[in-house]
């Protein structure tokens, strides 16, 4: 048995070579092998999102606190609320975060395949983010 104490891990900072605006990113897990599931708790500031990616075992999110947009290849993007657990297939290249006027709070827990847990594409042009 492992436990992980509050605090241990710092928060980061997120990369702007995958994300768009101000987003902050905290490690909750990172299951050592054989097990493969990583969880994250990601804030993202109004107008922040991520890149577009997809992840080779799929994602689930789960909003804990704002509103968020999800969006997929030529389709709008979709609101998500407080509480909405949002499934993505393995694969299904995607992009998430806070809408224009309030920032947004997610899980993501996500299971890595060869190391590997997102595959990260360009950034959401402006007019990809549009609701």
């Amino acid at each position: 048995m492992k436990i992980i104490k509050s605090g241990s891990r710092p928060t980061k900072k997120a990369s702007s070579k995958w994300f768009t605006g101000i987003v902050w990113q905290d490690s909750i897990m990172e299951a050592p092998e054989p097990a493969r599931v990583r969880i994250l708790q990601v804030n993202f500031e109004p107008n922040a999102r991520t890149a577009w990616h997809s992840h080779p075992l799929g994602q689930t999110l789960h909003i804990t606190s704002g509103k968020g947009l999800i969006g997929l290849r030529g389709i709008k993007p979709k609101l998500m609320n407080i509480g909405d657990t949002i499934w993505i297939p393995p694969n299904e290249e995607h992009w998430h975060g806070a809408t224009h006027e309030n920032g947004m709070t997610h899980l993501a827990i996500q299971e890595a395949l060869n190391g590997e847990v997102a595959h990260w594409l360009e950034l959401v042009s402006d007019k990809e983010y549009q609701m």
